[in-house]
């Protein structure tokens, strides 16, 4: 949104109703309070503790950097020998979330680690405003080279890894994506495709341009550099991994519309890239991915294509 000078009193605010409804959905996704969500103002929000069922092994907090923060979750069925990877990076507005929250991790690990086999890999990271985004992404990629370097280690092939993001997890997969330079420089290697899931900040350009939620200031600042710098379309280069992005139509903010922008321009590159349009809420998107249904088995197909490609 515009600042608040500029705010018009008398009309609707639907992308702040949106952005209270995330927050609230989130915090009442919580059920046990454990490993709180760091939140603006010191405020902290309890995420629930993830649900690991038999047969599966967690290892928490295995870390890929020096910082606390800098560490991973990984979830794999006991003898797991050769297994694809999925790696999933959390979302929370940049400035927020955890890597074990219920939402993040647990229809995930029911549906890839327990039914599908899969090695489960949720990454947490450093967070706005003790980092840019820009620094966030690198922590990303340096946690796809662990990953992609220890996988041996947990039964998974690190030649079959999908790197999965919701929210800012979507933007930050997205960026990476987008731009396999900044990948490599954090030493990852190419991986098999990239799921995003839900993000509306995929141009982050126009995004910054046009009336937005504060939020996006607190993430992004006021240079248009740094807009240019995190944005997925602008840093958009031949190379990366096959891409799909899941969007909410339901939004108000048409996430929808910055996906097949994205998309086209991948596309026109050469890449792959599909968009899946789901009428599902922003907190859905994510928090029902796993369950029996079309929505899941559509993800299912998009990964299993491009992990069986040569």
């Amino acid at each position: 949104m515009e600042p608040s000078t500029r705010r018009q009193p008398k009309r609707p605010r639907p992308l702040a109703t949106w952005a209270l409804a995330l927050t609230m959905a989130l915090a009442a996704t919580a059920c046990q309070a454990q490993n709180p969500m760091p939140w603006r103002g010191g405020r902290q929000i309890p995420v629930g503790s993830p649900v690991v069922p038999a047969g599966v092994q967690r290892m928490a907090d295995l870390p890929y950097g020096p910082n606390p923060a800098q560490r991973l979750d990984v979830y794999r069925p006991e003898g797991a020998r050769h297994a694809p990877v999925l790696v999933m990076v959390h979302g929370g507005a940049w400035m927020f979330g955890s890597k074990s929250a219920a939402p993040v991790v647990d229809e995930k690990i029911d549906h890839w680690v327990r039914e599908r086999g899969f090695v489960l890999v949720s990454v947490g990271y450093r967070l706005v405003p003790q980092v840019t985004v820009a620094e966030q992404a690198q922590d990303i990629a340096h946690a796809l080279a662990a990953v992609q370097a220890q996988a041996p280690g947990w039964g998974g092939d690190p030649s079959r890894v999908v790197l999965m993001g919701h929210s800012a997890g979507a933007h930050l997969v997205a960026l990476l994506s987008a731009s396999p330079a900044l990948a490599r420089e954090g030493g990852a290697r190419p991986w098999a495709a990239t799921v995003a899931l839900d993000s509306a900040a995929l141009d982050t350009e126009a995004l910054m341009q046009r009336r937005h939620m504060p939020m996006y200031d607190r993430a992004f600042g006021s240079d248009p550099a740094q807009w240019r710098a995190v944005s997925p379309m602008a840093r958009l280069a031949p190379g990366g991994p096959p891409l799909l992005l899941v969007c909410s139509s339901v939004r108000r903010d048409d996430p929808c519309a910055q996906s097949r922008r994205l998309a086209d321009a991948v596309r026109a590159q050469g890449g792959v890239a599909q968009v899946l349009p789901q009428p599902l809420p922003h907190g859905q998107i994510n928090g029902l991915l796993g369950l029996p249904g079309p929505y899941t088995q559509a993800v299912d197909a998009f990964i299993d294509a491009h992990l069986t490609r040569p």
